[in-house]
């Protein structure tokens, strides 16, 4: 295990890998955020395309992310967060639709669970899950993140004026 901190427009992320591979990505104050002695030693050298990509995505420039990932889970919820990954940037979908794509569709409450365990935000894109009538709900990092990150990926509104 190692870990690194990057800065980011929601707050410092903590990138976590077992065998130079990303297994975790954790924000500041993150519920379910494990004890930070469990990291490793910090050491940068494992997370070069993870920053890259990072940085593209928040420059707007990134839509999907190409890298390898080992979230540790049961096998319910890493087919969840491989569900995840299939949301389409800047679109949402709801628990129950989450539950119904996993063949599981009286599961939306699991699925939520599983959601809110996801330990790699940003890349397994659990801020794209919304309540089932669409209100953000849920969301490890805080909803002010999860607004942020969906805003991001909706880009600019083009009905606002420039001041």
């Amino acid at each position: 295990m190692s870990h690194t901190t990057v800065d980011s427009p929601v707050g410092p992320l903590t990138l976590v890998a077992h065998d130079e591979v990303l297994s975790g990505l954790y924000m500041t104050e993150q519920r379910y955020r494990p004890a930070d002695d469990t990291f490793g030693p910090e050491d940068p050298s494992p997370f070069g395309d993870v920053i890259t990509q990072l940085a593209e995505y928040f420059a707007g420039t990134r839509t999907d992310f190409d890298l390898p990932l080992d979230p540790i889970g049961t096998p319910f919820q890493r087919t969840v967060w491989r569900a995840l990954a299939e949301i389409p940037y800047g679109e949402t979908v709801t628990y129950g639709e989450l539950a119904q794509r996993l063949g599981r569709p009286s599961a939306a409450r699991a699925v939520g669970l599983a959601n809110g365990r996801n330990p790699i935000a940003i890349i397994l894109p659990c801020h794209r899950v919304v309540g089932a009538n669409g209100d953000l709900t849920g969301y490890g990092g805080g909803l002010a993140r999860k607004r942020r990150l969906l805003d991001l990926e909706r880009g600019p509104d083009p009905y606002l004026l420039p001041l």
